[in-house]
């Protein structure tokens, strides 16, 4: 029953207004900027030369969020750890090449960043560097006290890029909200110990996310500033 309460409310836009928090952390793909083309055409790019399943950008988009490693195992079950770094490799040089042409904001991201007077800070798949560059190009870096990427730490659902972000904010887990749009993300933030907004917008199944009950959920960024 609790399970299709939830369900039913992410899918009713029901869910409470959110209150005011004196931090933020956000994933970065699907939930501030829209990167499948890019993300998945850089990994086509990197397929288009080694023996492979035939792969889509529908497919490859359920990958989005997981970390790369990850994903070309699946893909690619029979590689060695150190051709997977190869592949790994391959993949950011073709992704940085792409410049993000093909990647847009989500609408009102701008607008809700700049609306909300808490700290803000990243926790995402993405290298820092990577993360830093990307909200650099859309004109967000101003709007966060910190970027944290994965950077060698354990990747999501594991809690520890959300621990990372919140220890250099020197914040607590119950003052922060943590909005994404998988159920990756939603799993590390309850592990983390902070709320969790789920977002409607982006790449992640909602009945998985709301497996893990969010506190909220949201159509748009602009509704963070909604209680405002």
């Amino acid at each position: 029953m609790a399970l299709a309460r939830t369900c039913e409310r992410a899918g009713s836009g029901q869910a409470p207004r959110v209150r005011p928090f004196p931090v933020y952390i956000f994933d970065v793909d699907g939930t501030l900027v829209d990167s499948a083309d890019d993300i998945c055409g850089a990994v086509i790019e990197v397929l288009a030369s080694i023996p492979c399943r035939p792969v889509t950008r529908a497919g490859l988009t359920r990958y989005i969020g997981v970390h790369l490693i990850e994903m070309f195992r699946d893909l690619l079950p029979d590689y060695t750890p150190e051709q997977l770094e190869q592949l790994i490799g391959s993949y950011r040089s073709f992704y940085r090449a792409r410049e993000h042409r093909a990647t847009r904001l989500y609408p009102g991201v701008k607008e809700a960043l700049a609306a909300l007077a808490g700290r803000k800070a990243t926790a995402t798949t993405k290298a820092t560097a990577g993360t830093r560059a990307v909200l650099e190009k859309f004109g967000l870096l101003e709007y966060f006290d910190h970027v944290q990427g994965t950077d060698g730490l354990p990747y999501k659902p594991a809690p520890d890029v959300v621990l990372a972000s919140l220890a250099a904010l020197e914040a607590r887990p119950e003052d922060c909200l943590f909005v994404g749009d998988t159920a990756a993300d939603m799993e590390a933030g309850r592990a983390a110990g902070v709320r969790i907004c789920a977002v409607r917008y982006g790449y992640g199944d909602l009945a998985e996310m709301a497996r893990f009950d969010p506190d909220y959920w949201i159509d748009d960024l602009r509704e963070l500033a909604s209680g405002l």
